[in-house]
């Protein structure tokens, strides 16, 4: 199996360790009720996403049908069965947004990326996807990238946004002496 990088960790963790962290995590939760849904967020938390192996494993050990597990992830926006990027953007497009144009944003961000609405860059920074509303109508229109809130977003200024998160993603972590 091939190495990937943790999400909470950035270190080097092959899929493999990561299975059987998840498995001492599944069995921690084995007969606890209600586990189904931290038990995802954990996983997902670890790989970035919920392969379908990881769905198949906590089917079994939570001794819950698959189509059941799958309907969870399936259900919840939060899941995703696709590696996400780093800085998952969010486009409103709501009424007040469409009305201001929020289409063309979206648009400008699918030529500036290279991918689509449910897509991913290649170098896993950026994963695409639209909403309905964020409730900051007047703001319009907006995007979000993770939890930051991008107000009045012009088409022309797309690419000087995302290169804001490309370079925080080349500067160096700084070390916190204590």
């Amino acid at each position: 199996m091939s190495d990937v990088i943790c999400c909470n960790c950035h270190s080097q963790v092959s899929e493999e360790q990561m299975l059987k962290q998840l498995d001492g995590i599944l069995a921690d939760y084995k007969n606890t009720a209600g586990a189904l849904i931290p038990v995802l967020q954990i996983a997902q938390n670890m790989f970035g996403y919920l392969p379908e192996v990881v769905l198949k494993k906590i089917s079994l050990r939570l001794d819950k049908s698959y189509s059941e597990v799958a309907g969870v992830v399936g259900f919840y926006s939060f899941f995703s069965t696709v590696p996400r990027g780093k800085y998952l953007i969010r486009v409103c497009l709501g009424t007040a947004c469409y009305v201001r144009r929020g289409k063309e944003g979206l648009e400008a961000i699918r030529k500036e990326l290279g991918i689509d609405i449910g897509q991913t860059t290649e170098d896993r920074l950026f994963s695409l996807d639209v909403g309905r509303c964020f409730g900051a109508c007047g703001l319009a229109p907006v995007i979000m990238i993770n939890d930051d809130v991008h107000q009045r977003v012009k088409p022309v200024k797309i690419a000087e946004l995302l290169d804001t998160y490309r370079n925080k993603d080349s500067e160096p972590e700084k070390e916190v002496s204590l």
